[in-house]
């Protein structure tokens, strides 16, 4: 039985393989620094691929009903590596349609990264002055 279907929504498809293809260029790029350090990455790029990662995971949790819970140990692992590193912490999500994480699991994206899929509402002044 076929859960996903042959043909994946518009853009879907394209933009998972490029983002396959960059993660193997990045992958060769560490390489050559070999297994035993940071090698050639900067504070800059390890928090760009963790965000990578994170924001991957996310769009991954709506390919399934249990995929959320499922890769939550993902969102952990990453927490984990950027306490290690000494990085700063996901930043939450502020567009909305994204996927909720699960309570116990950070979310990824930072706002530079964010695309507002809806106008924000108009303030409103507050209570007691004059409009």
């Amino acid at each position: 039985m076929e859960l996903l279907p042959m043909i994946a929504a518009p853009g879907v498809g394209e933009r998972a393989d490029a983002a396959a293809d960059a993660a193997c260029h990045l992958y060769d790029a560490v390489m050559p620094w070999g297994e035993g350090g940071p090698g050639g990455w900067s504070r800059t790029a390890a928090e760009d691929a963790a965000e990578t990662i994170e924001t991957t995971a996310h769009a991954l949790a709506r390919i399934h009903p249990r995929a959320e819970v499922i890769l939550a140990p993902v969102h952990a692992a990453l927490a984990d590596l950027r306490r290690q590193l000494a990085l700063p912490p996901a930043e939450p999500l502020t567009a909305e349609g994204v996927p909720a994480t699960p309570r116990t699991v950070g979310n990824p994206r930072r706002t530079r990264w964010v695309r507002v899929l809806t106008p924000p509402a108009p303030r409103r002044p507050p209570t007691g002055t004059a409009s």
